[in-house]
C-alpha cells in the first residue's frame, strides 16, 4: 500500500514537471510584440514632378494665334527647341486666328497652373481679358509679335514694325525712282504689327509725292485672301509698278493673282517676314524683296525671356530683334533658323 502511493506521488511530480517544461516552451515560442510606429511608404506621386536634376520640372503654355501660317509654324517650332534646351514643359495651343477660341485656350492652359504663359494675340484688344485673367492667377505672361493692349505682360518680344513698313516703302521709291502707282496689302488690323506696318509704310510714301497708292486694302495675313483681293486690284487698275504686303503669305497669293494676269515683270513685288516660300521665289527670281523677320528666332528669344524670369534674373520689359531689307543681293546670306 505504501509502495502504491509513493509510486502515485512519483507519477503526479513527473506529470507537473512534464507541464512545467512545456509551458516554458510555449512561452519562448510567443511572438514578441513591439511598440506600435508609423511606417513610411513611397508617395507613388513624389517624383512626379521631378526633373532629372532633382529640381521641379518647369511647366510654360504657349498660346498661338494660328498654326496655319507658316510664320507662326516657324514661331511655335523656336519655343520648342528653347524648351527642350531647357527641359521645360510646354503645352501649345492653336486658336485659328479666332480670338473667342484664344480666351478659352488660355482660361484651359491657366487651369495648369503653369509657371508661365506665352502668348501669341489675334487681337491686341480683344486678348486684354486673358492676360488680366493670368495676373488673377498669379501667373506670369510673356507676349511676341503682337502685343496686348492692357493688363501686366512681364516682357514683349517683337520687330519694329514702323521701321519694316519704312524699309518696304523706302525699298519701292528708290526701285521707282520715286514716282509710280502702288498697292498696299494690309493685315490683320485689330494688331498692333498690322497698324504699325502700314503706318511706316504711308510715313515714307507721304514724303514722296509722285508716289501713289491707288488701293489699300486688307487681306487679314492670308494666302487666299490676298490672291483674290489683287485679283479685283488687277482688274480695277491697268497701270500698277509697284506692291507692298504687309506679310509673305499676303504677297505669296498677290503674286499668284498677278502672275495668272502675266502682269509680273510690270510689278515690283515686297513683302515682310522672310518665311522660307519667300525666300525660293526671291532666288527664283519671282518676288524682289522681303523684310527679313524670322520667325524662329522670335520664338527661341521669348521662350528663354520667360525661362530666365523664372529663374529670378531681370529682364528688359520690351525687347526689340533686328530686321533688315532681304534681296536677290543678299538672299543666299540669310540665316532664318538653327
Amino acid at each position: 500500500m505504501k509502495k502504491f502511493k509513493r509510486l502515485s506521488l512519483l507519477l503526479s511530480f513527473v506529470l507537473l514537471f512534464s507541464l512545467a517544461l512545456t509551458g516554458c516552451k510555449m512561452d519562448d515560442e510567443k511572438p514578441v510584440e513591439t511598440p506600435d510606429e508609423t511606417v513610411d511608404t513611397p508617395d507613388e506621386d513624389a517624383d512626379a514632378d521631378v526633373d532629372t536634376g532633382g529640381d521641379k520640372q518647369l511647366v510654360i503654355g504657349l498660346s498661338m494665334n494660328t498654326q496655319t501660317n507658316p510664320f507662326f509654324v516657324d514661331v511655335k517650332d523656336g519655343v520648342q527647341k528653347a524648351a527642350d534646351e531647357h527641359g521645360i514643359e510646354l503645352f501649345v495651343t492653336d486658336a485659328q486666328d479666332d480670338p473667342a477660341v484664344q480666351m478659352k485656350d488660355i482660361e484651359n492652359l491657366i487651369t495648369k497652373n503653369p509657371d508661365a504663359i506665352i502668348i501669341d494675340p489675334c487681337d491686341s484688344d480683344a486678348i486684354v481679358a486673358s492676360v488680366e485673367a493670368c495676373n488673377d492667377a498669379g501667373i506670369p505672361v510673356f507676349t511676341m509679335d503682337r502685343e496686348s493692349n492692357g493688363g501686366e505682360v512681364v516682357a514683349h518680344i517683337g520687330y519694329d514694325a514702323i521701321k519694316s513698313g519704312n524699309m518696304a516703302a523706302q525699298y519701292l521709291v528708290d526701285s521707282l525712282e520715286g514716282s509710280g502707282k502702288i498697292v498696299e496689302l494690309q493685315g490683320i488690323m485689330g494688331t498692333n504689327v498690322a497698324q504699325d506696318r502700314s503706318e511706316g509704310f504711308n510715313e515714307i510714301i507721304d514724303d514722296n509725292p509722285d508716289m501713289e497708292i491707288v488701293a489699300s486694302q486688307v487681306a487679314d495675313f492670308d494666302r487666299a485672301k490676298a490672291m483674290s483681293v489683287m485679283e479685283n486690284i488687277l482688274q480695277a487698275n491697268p497701270e500698277i509698278d509697284g506692291l507692298y504686303a504687309a506679310n509673305d503669305e499676303m504677297l505669296l497669293g498677290a503674286l499668284e493673282a498677278i502672275e495668272a494676269a502675266g502682269r509680273s515683270e510690270e510689278i515690283v513685288k515686297i513683302g515682310c517676314d522672310a518665311i522660307d516660300d519667300t525666300i525660293e521665289a526671291l532666288k527664283a527670281g519671282r518676288v524682289e524683296a522681303t523684310i527679313a523677320e524670322p520667325p524662329f528666332f522670335l520664338g527661341k528669344a521669348i521662350l528663354n525671356a520667360a525661362y530666365e524670369h523664372i529663374n529670378g534674373e531681370i529682364i528688359d520689359k520690351y525687347v526689340i530683334l533686328d530686321n533688315n531689307l532681304v534681296t536677290q543681293d543678299n538672299v543666299d546670306d540669310l540665316v532664318t533658323k538653327e
